[in-house]
């Protein structure tokens, strides 16, 4: 099976991308570079023992993508493509709208006019807003209290009326909760342009001297110490998630055409928590100083997690301890990123 990987040269794409191929299919990776690398590609290749097609692309370009889906027979997507800075969407709305609700209107176009209808979609836990119980499972309400969420959320309300218009199509509808660590080679890893957004990247730059502390944004939250808590999950874990959504996409039966399930771990840790797991993998003394809340910050959030192991026979098994040695071991050996390749 050939599988379209949409912003396939990203973090959590190019990890995939190894996923798949060990798992037997074919990929062609789709990707406009706009905030990724081509090196990321070519290392997963080297990982798999395999060349991975790629196509430079923005999804938003329907004609580009319909001749990509069939230049390459593609018989279903997984779609990463797409803005994903909580507060830069706060600053950039209409960016956020245009390349995640629109990008995803044209693939979604792209695909009807080349007759592929299964799609795996990356959403987030972001749709849920501010948790009113714990976990946070599937039913919990949805009021994203930002750009970037809310246009998630109209994604995934856009692929359940076309899953309700007509029975051929088949989603997998992902929410991720906080995706971490990097293939155990330290080949391939999260490598942001410009200032990490999230933490863990953060963290990894104080400790390998590239940036001198960490803010810790609120220690006045109603958790155990104070700090934000959050569930995090090793990005192998959530690739496999995809695998698994994938293969559950293939035998669909007619009333799981389109499924929704958490990835994550059902573990909360707090930011001092990941601050002091990282300072034992890593062997540094990690710098962090309190600042002030974050707008549109929530205070403890971790998922429900038994739905995706009834619907997708899936579990994460990756520990805290295995998300920073992995990490660590990807930032000893590429420093600078992808950057000095």
């Amino acid at each position: 099976m050939t599988v379209l990987i949409t912003g396939g040269a990203g973090y959590i794409g190019s990890h995939c991308c190894v996923a798949f191929l060990a798992a037997g299919h074919d990929i062609v990776a789709l990707d406009n570079l706009s905030s990724s690398r081509l090196e990321s590609l070519q290392r997963a290749g080297e990982i798999s023992g395999r060349k991975i097609a790629f196509e430079k692309a923005d999804v938003r370009d329907q004609a580009a993508v319909e001749d990509v889906l069939r230049r390459h027979g593609c018989d279903s997507v997984v779609h990463f493509a797409g803005s994903k800075v909580p507060l830069e969407s706060i600053d950039r709305p209409l960016d956020y709208y245009d390349n995640n609700v629109v990008g995803t209107h044209r693939l979604l176009s792209a695909m009807a006019a080349t007759g592929v209808r299964r799609l795996i979609f990356s959403s987030t836990a972001a749709v849920y807003g501010q948790p009113r119980f714990f976990p946070v499972t599937e039913d919990h309400p949805l009021a994203p209290g930002h750009p970037y969420g809310r246009t998630k959320l109209m994604v995934e309300d856009m692929l359940r009326d076309v899953a309700a218009s007509d029975d051929r199509w088949r989603f997998g509808i992902l929410r991720y909760f906080n995706p971490v660590g990097a293939h155990p080679s330290g080949l391939i890893g999260e490598d942001p342009l410009g200032v990490p957004a999230n933490l863990m990247p953060f963290i990894a730059q104080v400790a390998s001297g590239r940036r001198e502390r960490l803010q810790v944004f609120g220690n006045d939250y109603d958790t155990p110490d104070g700090t934000g808590v959050r569930d995090y999950i090793h990005v192998m874990d959530l690739v496999e998630g995809h695998l698994h959504a994938h293969d559950t996409l293939e035998k669909a039966a007619p009333d799981n055409r389109c499924f929704t399930v958490n990835l994550g771990t059902g573990t909360g840790y707090s930011v001092l928590q990941m601050i002091h797991a990282f300072e034992r993998a890593s062997n540094r003394t990690i710098p962090y100083a309190i600042a002030p809340r974050r707008d549109g910050d929530v205070g403890e959030c971790y998922a429900g997690i038994e739905r995706a192991a009834d619907v997708i026979r899936w579990r994460a098994k990756r520990d805290l301890e295995a998300m920073c040695h992995d990490t660590w071991n990807w930032v000893c050996k590429n420093p600078r990123g992808y950057a000095a390749a």
